[in-house]
């Protein structure tokens, strides 16, 4: 079974994508390091980067598995195959496995090509045999060939036919509009293979958003060789999504289609070619989302502590993922309970202590908060009421003031008095924002008491105006991003009328839960 990756030339054709050839390089380090078999690097003599890029690997790519791939067209309609400096781009590429795009669909080939089916045949005929006696081992994408199949079947299978014929490997069937659906799909596979005898593929597109299950019922149907992207990159809905797609081959179809082991490492490789690539996880990827396998409803809870895979297909270990529970306002005690054992804290015998807890997430999830978004906020409520919260400081006051001063430039001056371990502190500071400032009085209120305060950094803030009727005296709710600098981040969450109040208690949980987790002493006389 080849597994075929497309991003660096599929994939970087995603509305706001694109890659440096550092940032290519990169990727396809991450994409060999998860063991597919085939890396598409780009289309050589399309574009000088894709041309540095196959430059640059040469020397730079040292790669354990995955070959490398260049892509490119047939050669031009009425030009000799030894002439076409495309053709010859692909030669001189340096990868031993070349992928040519020819079309599959007759009108395609009248109307975009403006050549005869005869000659798109030739083009085809010439350029595999070509790359094929230069040592290459190539494969063709039939494009638009389920379009075409449709409306030309004959001239579809013969083109299939011919790139075979001429020494392809690989021909490989293109949904490229995307809007197939998998009945279509499986029936045309199946009907190509026992026509032709050809070793076939399958690159489908999401536009349909069956990408993935074409692709997965294209190889039940016979296909031997699957294309697609890192999370789903591409033009318009995207490609499939090569990880979904190994994971059903591995999980559901228990075909081991990359190295032992590998599999898990699906998450951790998704996450890094985001970073690459600058794109925020989608967390409701299918297997490698953080809410891929979150449990919300409290009757999921209850089978999940009986069983967890009652309520989930797979192991999340599986593919590198863990399963969370999210508490809300659906919750019920085993969700509690499994929070909890999350957490590192057994509360099986908590009963009482569960039920305060669930009827206080209850009223206030009504009242604007939400606790699987500010999952730090949630633990230190259940502190509260199972062991009690250890507290760094008691809060005298707080205030903000905003100035407008002479040439229009705008100040936040925040103050905060505060006790911690029997010493009185007032902090003033200035911001560029009312939070900014309130945040920095706090830390410099307590930086004596706690130094470890310096590390900690507030790294996002999201307001959200929970109803909007209200206007500008709406309840506000605001979520707190902190980060402790060496990898771990905790959201905390505030709720109030005051857009700064619910600020300031987003900005107290989260400074509590940071000095909690960096092992501070307590102030024991704090309230």
């Amino acid at each position: 079974m080849h597994i075929y990756d497309t991003t660096l030339r599929d994939g970087t054709q995603q509305e706001g994508l694109s890659l440096s050839v550092a940032d290519k390089l990169a990727v396809a380090r991450h994409l060999d390091d998860l063991g597919v078999g085939f890396i598409e690097g780009g289309w050589p003599g399309s574009n000088p980067k894709d041309a540095e890029f196959f430059r640059r690997a040469r020397t730079e790519l040292d790669l354990n598995g995955a070959l490398l791939t260049a892509f490119g067209s047939t050669r031009r309609a009425s030009k000799a195959v030894a002439d076409d400096s495309q053709v010859a781009a692909l030669r001189d590429a340096g990868t031993s496995v070349v992928c040519l795009v020819a079309k599959a669909d007759r009108r395609h080939v009248e109307r975009a090509l403006r050549t005869t089916p005869a000659e798109n045949l030739a083009m085809i005929r010439d350029t595999v045999r070509h790359l094929t006696n230069e040592g290459k081992r190539v494969f063709v994408d039939a494009e638009h060939f389920f379009d075409g199949h449709r409306a030309d079947p004959a001239y579809a299978l013969e083109m299939v036919r011919t790139a075979a014929e001429a020494g392809a490997e690989v021909i490989v069937l293109c949904d490229t509009n995307g809007g197939m659906l998998p009945t279509r799909i499986g029936d045309v596979v199946a009907a190509t293979l026992a026509s032709t005898g050809a070793r076939l593929g399958i690159h489908t597109h999401d536009d349909a958003a069956c990408a993935v299950a074409n692709s997965l019922v294209a190889i039940e149907a016979g296909a031997t060789h699957v294309q697609g992207t890192a999370n789903g990159y591409g033009e318009r809905c995207g490609n499939a999504n090569l990880f979904s797609v190994v994971a059903g081959l591995e999980t559901k179809l228990g075909r081991q289609v990359l190295p032992a082991g590998r599999l898990r490492e699906l998450v951790r490789v998704s996450h890094a070619i985001d970073e690459v690539t600058n794109s925020a996880p989608s967390t409701h990827r299918p297997y490698v989302g953080a809410s891929a396998f979150a449990h919300k409803a409290g009757l999921h809870a209850s089978a999940v502590k009986v069983d967890p895979d009652m309520y989930q297909h797979i192991d999340p270990a599986a593919v590198g993922n863990d399963m969370r529970m999210l508490v809300s306002e659906l919750a019920g005690r085993a969700t509690l309970e499994l929070k909890g054992r999350e957490l590192g804290m057994d509360l099986s015998g908590e009963r009482e202590a569960l039920g305060r807890v669930l009827e206080m997430v209850k009223d206030r999830e009504a009242s604007g908060y939400a606790y699987e978004a500010a999952e730090a906020s949630f633990e230190l409520m259940l502190l509260d009421e199972v062991s009690g919260r250890e507290r760094f400081f008691t809060l005298e006051s707080w205030r903000v003031i905003v100035e407008q001063r002479s040439g229009g430039e705008v100040v936040s001056e925040a103050t905060v008095k505060l006790t911690s371990h029997g010493e009185r502190h007032v902090s003033t500071a200035e911001g560029n924002g009312p939070v900014n400032a309130l945040d920095t009085a706090l830390r410099k209120a307590l930086e004596k008491a706690y130094p470890g305060l310096a590390d900690l950094d507030l790294v996002d803030y999201k307001v959200r105006i929970l109803d909007g009727r209200q206007g500008t005296g709406a309840v506000t709710r605001v979520l707190v991003e902190t980060s402790d600098g060496r990898g771990r981040r905790w959201d905390t969450i505030g709720v109030d009328e005051n857009i700064i109040a619910a600020s300031w208690v987003a900005l107290q949980d989260a400074v509590t839960y940071g000095l909690r987790r960096q092992g501070e002493r307590p102030d024991p006389d704090a309230a």
